[in-house]
């Protein structure tokens, strides 16, 4: 039998509403055995059994590659009947981690093996009365909507039965393990910011990902505001930034209050809790919940190098959720280039290499169906934005999965979404040269540093420039790899050459470095990084490049891209620049160490109009580094 093949996809109405919850009640029989629960929905989860919270989230996923959890719910039952009750946040808004479809749930029961009960007309459904729906209050445009709980609400209202959506969906079962709950995070220091005792500051000791929860008891009923951050340069939370508004908000109960809200994660170190009267704070923090797995265990390394790489793991840790996230406070998006870093890095960091948990990330963008060949800004995400070079970032990582898998099978797949990706920017060429993609959807951003940041949601002239082309050249020559280890022949072979001898004439000046534009004089140390990466320059033109990035002569890079400019130096000699790559991580590691994580830029929260993240998994380069350098060495 068919996973759901007796189940309807329901909602507790037939239209959409912006910003909805809904609840939905069922009830089976249970006389033993073990009991399956199969669940997918759109939007986000919270599964309770018998009263009992027993799962949530729902995986980042499209409608034609809809993901189901398969979920043992036998440790939550009892002989006669049990209670199920399904709490759904439905977003309806397209944003860097989600692409609007129409709302849904569709679940099975099965124990031992024969169906229970079954989503259908026979659900019983409402409105959720506590969380306020259709407010659409957002934490930033690319992770999404906030929350209000109110506790004040009755919760007997009415329920009727569900309604049977028109909902196509291709079901696939959940690609790795679902994260673990942790018990809630002690208390580091509670400090109360003014004499009224209406605004309390809670430090966790460390950032970490988990679900808001909270315990108070208040005098009368009011709502309590809670912000949460990484730090607090201001002396307090920094809630607001511009659009972004990092809080969400509970309306208490006088007396005891209890709370937690198990779809909304929160990467974060502070929370800061306002209130209109005093309450009794008697707890507020988070439930972490953490994809497992452990590191390959390294000999000790000295200082500071050490402790780089035990904050470069604990990135890379708490930017893993159902996949890789940029950041986990701000954005918590799949974007092609930063998990390009977190899988090789994690290749070394972790046992088995993560192998699984890369291959679901890799599928996840291949599954992106954008209305040209290259990948969505973030996967999944709606709109039409995009980064085109990330798009080449992404074959690029293909062929490091293959290198350290050696997954034909799964290449094989992927293939013709490879192909479609050359066969794009090869059309984008003028006299011989790849060029930037004009229109506004198109955004070329190659580096958080002045020239190379693009311009979003604004076109620019489709002109060539050495970052493209020579990044081409590098993913052309990863391509080949992919092609020739599947047993093809690789069909792009006079396209790379011709490019080569193109891109050689157009960017390399007479002083032997590669400019930013055509007999340009603006050299970035990304751009020559890249040229000698790519294959297309002769052992001294490398040697000589190698030369004036080591001296500073060229304009440097920011923290994710210098992964490219230390592959870069340790291909031409690795013995030689050596000293200098460790010299350089050491410069803008160190200031992060006291963080205890890897930060966005070396600006730290400065960056970015006061927004950048103190913890970002593209920047955990120095792990990757230390290993090809040989300053990490496994102890077994």
């Amino acid at each position: 039998m068919s996973v759901f093949s007796k189940s309807s996809w329901i909602w507790h109405h037939a239209e959409d509403s912006l910003d909805e919850y809904a609840d939905f009640f069922d009830s089976f029989t249970y006389s033993g055995g073990k009991a399956i629960l199969n669940i997918s929905c759109d939007s986000d989860y919270t599964l309770y059994v018998n009263g009992n919270y027993a799962a949530s989230g729902q995986y980042a996923d499209f409608i034609h590659y809809k993901i189901y959890d398969t979920l043992d719910i036998t440790n939550f039952l009892r002989e006669g009947e049990n209670e199920l009750y399904f709490l759904v946040h439905y977003f309806g808004r397209n944003s860097s981690r989600y692409r609007k479809e129409k709302a849904g749930l569709i679940y099975e029961v099965l124990c031992d093996g024969k169906l229970a009960a079954v989503s259908s007309t026979k659900t019983r459904t409402r409105q959720n009365p506590s969380y306020a729906c259709g407010r659409a209050k957002i934490v930033t445009i690319q992770l999404g909507f906030s929350f209000l709980y109110d506790s004040t609400k009755p919760t007997d209202t009415p329920t009727a039965d569900a309604k049977i959506i028109e909902k196509e969906a291709i079901f696939f079962p959940r690609p790795i393990k679902k994260h673990r709950v942790l018990p809630r995070v002690e208390m580091k220091s509670v400090t109360y910011l003014n004499a009224e005792k209406t605004r309390v500051l809670v430090d966790l000791g460390a950032e970490y990902v988990g679900l808001p929860t909270l315990e108070i008891s208040s005098p009368r009923p009011q709502t309590v505001t809670v912000a949460f951050g990484e730090h607090i340069a201001d002396g307090n939370v920094r809630r607001k930034n511009d659009v972004r508004d990092f809080s969400f908000e509970y309306v208490a109960s006088a007396g005891e209050n209890s709370f937690t809200n198990y779809m909304l994660r929160l990467g974060a170190r502070y929370l800061e809790l306002s209130s209109p009267y005093p309450v009794d704070l008697k707890y507020l923090g988070v439930l972490p919940q953490v994809y497992e797995l452990k590191e390959r265990a390294v000999a000790p390394m000295s200082y500071p190098e050490g402790e780089i790489y035990k904050i470069c793991i604990n990135t890379l840790r708490l930017c893993m959720m159902e996949h890789y996230v940029d950041c986990p406070w701000r954005e918590q998006a799949l974007y092609a280039f930063d998990s390009r870093n977190q899988m090789l890095t994690g290749y070394y960091a972790f046992e088995g290499g993560n192998y699984d948990y890369a291959k679901a990330n890799l599928t996840l963008m291949n599954m992106d169906r954008r209305a040209n060949a290259l990948l969505s800004i973030c996967a999944p995400s709606g709109g039409g934005l995009t980064i085109p070079s990330f798009s080449l970032y992404y074959i690029v990582e293909l062929e490091e999965y293959f290198r350290h898998t050696g997954d034909v099978e799964f290449i094989r797949e992927v293939l013709p979404r490879v192909k479609a990706l050359i066969d794009h920017f090869l059309e984008n060429q003028e006299n011989g040269l790849i060029c930037k993609f004009a229109g506004e959807d198109n955004w070329n951003f190659y580096d958080w540093v002045p020239g190379l940041e693009g311009t979003l949601h604004k076109p620019e002239e489709p002109t060539p420039d050495g970052t493209v082309n020579f990044l081409m050249l590098l993913t052309l020559s990863r391509a080949e790899r992919l092609y020739l280890g599947t047993g093809l022949p690789f069909p792009y072979e006079n396209e790379a050459a011709a490019l080569a001898e193109a891109a050689r004439k157009a960017f390399i000046t007479d002083e032997g470095v590669v400019s930013h534009t055509v007999g340009g004089e603006c050299c970035y140390a990304l751009d020559n990084a890249l040229a000698i990466l790519s294959g297309a320059l002769d052992d001294e033109q490398m040697a000589q490049i190698a030369e004036k990035i080591a001296s500073g002569a060229l304009l440097s890079s920011t923290l994710s891209m210098n992964i490219f400019i230390y592959e870069a130096l340790m291909l031409v000699s690795a013995e030689k620049y050596r000293d200098y790559i460790l010299a350089d991580i050491r410069k803008n590691y160190e200031p992060m160490i006291e963080t205890g994580t890897v930060w966005e830029t070396a600006e730290g929260e400065a960056a970015f109009g006061k927004a950048g993240s103190l913890c970002h998994g593209w920047s955990a380069v120095p792990v990757y580094i230390y290993h090809r350098l040989g300053i990490a060495k496994y102890s077994n």
